[in-house]
């Protein structure tokens, strides 16, 4: 099972759509009208950033405020999702032809999303933008495998928010006031899509005795669709061939052949 290539890019995909969310998020003061932006990485990262001291020689400039940034920080299954694990799921390969796939396995995501903001009504106003939409979960559509063309509805589940304000009350330290806000996105994992192929031909062999590793076949029955190239979904019928033996032989199922019984 181990080694089959599968990569689908579903962790990507969540993340990307869960970003998606939080990128068209505005702020209004009574003259300007800015987008807040938004980037993928720890909180710390920026503000470390926050506390640089402008370097002229580079290009790089402090980052401005107010900004939000998320990043995922924890992966975990999901048993209450779980479903028969030998389930398959059938979709259209073409016209022809089908592909089937093993049930998705439930996986939770948990994201971190932080607020930064150098004023407590810079914050509020981002954050009123999002709680509302949280009741406590939101239904996020992700097409999560292109090959299967399903779109899959994923719960984004807000679970906490937290407050910190880390200023220092001197005029060297810029201030920082941070929102944290703990989410879970109750995803799924698919394994590898493979081609299902259809049965044409199946042989029945009949033994004189019950211990088949020994006994030699003496009937074999087989069935085969008529006309032979017909699909799943056409009227077709079969044709049964009866055969009788007395060689004292048996099938070889990984051959195919006939063999002599040792």
């Amino acid at each position: 099972m181990l080694g089959t290539y599968s990569y689908h890019e579903i962790f990507r995909r969540t993340v990307v759509a869960f970003g998606t969310l939080f990128n068209n998020i505005e702020l209004r003061r009574s003259t300007e009208v800015m987008k807040v932006p938004l980037a993928y990485g720890p909180k710390q990262k920026f503000l470390a950033r926050l506390d640089q001291v402008p370097d002229p020689t580079n290009k790089r400039v402090q980052i401005t405020l107010p900004r939000i940034s998320f990043e995922i920080n924890g992966i975990q299954y999901d048993s209450s999702r779980k479903v028969s694990p030998t389930q398959k799921i059938k979709f259209a390969k073409d016209a022809d032809e089908n592909k089937n796939a093993f049930m998705p396995v439930p996986y939770n995501l948990s994201f971190e999303l932080a607020i930064i903001s150098k004023n407590q009504e810079d914050g509020l106003q981002i954050l009123e933008q999002i709680l509302p939409v949280f009741q406590p979960h939101y239904n996020l559509p992700v097409k999560l495998v292109p090959e299967i063309d399903e779109t899959k509805d994923v719960p984004v589940v807000l679970t906490s928010v937290d407050y910190e304000d880390d200023y220092e009350n001197n005029f060297q330290t810029r201030r920082a006031i941070i929102y944290t806000l703990q989410f879970t996105v109750k995803t799924y994992l698919y394994g590898p899509v493979t081609d299902q192929k259809t049965i044409k031909k199946v042989i029945t062999d009949y033994y004189a005795d019950t211990d088949t590793s020994t006994a030699p076949r003496t009937v074999r029955y087989t069935i085969q669709p008529d006309p032979l190239d017909a699909d799943s979904d056409d009227d077709f019928g079969f044709g049964i061939v009866d055969q009788d033996f007395t060689d004292n032989k048996k099938r070889n199922p990984t051959s195919g052949q006939d063999e002599e019984i040792t």
